[in-house]
């Protein structure tokens, strides 16, 4: 089954990806993971994400697109993959059918804005081990401090909520358009994201079996 997973950030999607690859069987595709690879690997579009990477440039579509195609020739993807952010727009997703990509299903996590900024603006990570805590879900034992290491508490730029509330801002308008597009292909399948992961897992296995 060749699957895309669509959520915002903070919706848990990675967990999600996880279950899924380990109930199918499959490969998850992560577009930061393959790029890397490829980077190090000097593929030919890995030479020439290089070449954008080095320059502090992000690298354009059409470059990403053929590590993707790279990538989906592996035999580990004969029986399926999951694609985990990408397509992130409406041109992405154009290109990855123009390739001959087949999709089977896009599952979309859908959390509500407000739930996602409570969750990773609790969040705090210890400066020495990198274990993590949450103010409300994972509180640790005495307040600031790492029950693993004594090492100082802190909470990462990117879980700042204005920080979230801008990366959500970011996905509403360009990726949260893809549900509409593969809606009207009679892929899309939407699962609601509860408190508990495990309930959000058995809504997600229930999806691909629907």
């Amino acid at each position: 089954m060749n699957l895309i997973l669509l959520g915002a950030p903070g919706a848990g999607k990675g967990t999600q990806a996880e279950v899924i690859c380990s109930h199918l069987n499959i490969p998850a595709i992560s577009t930061g993971n393959i790029i890397r690879e490829a980077l190090k690997s000097g593929t030919e579009m890995g030479v020439r994400a290089k070449s954008y990477v080095d320059a502090g440039k992000l690298v354009p579509d059409e470059v990403v697109i053929g590590i993707i195609k790279e990538r989906l020739a592996h035999d580990d993807c004969k029986n399926g993959f999951v694609l985990d952010g990408f397509p992130r727009t409406i041109p992405q997703a154009e290109a990855l059918d123009a390739m001959g990509v087949r999709i089977d299903k896009v599952l979309d996590i859908e959390v509500p804005d407000d739930k996602i900024v409570l969750r990773m603006s609790g969040r705090r990570v210890c400066e020495s081990c990198g274990a993590s805590y949450h103010l409300l879900y994972k509180k640790p034992e005495v307040e600031g401090v790492c029950g693993k290491c004594g090492g100082t508490l802190v909470q990462r730029k990117d879980d700042h909520p204005d920080t979230v509330k801008e990366r959500l801002k970011i996905y509403h308008e360009q990726t949260e358009p893809l549900k509409d597009y593969y809606s009207k292909q009679g892929k899309l399948s939407v699962v609601n994201g509860q408190e508990e992961v495990a309930e959000t897992t058995k809504l997600t296995l229930a999806a691909l079996e629907a």
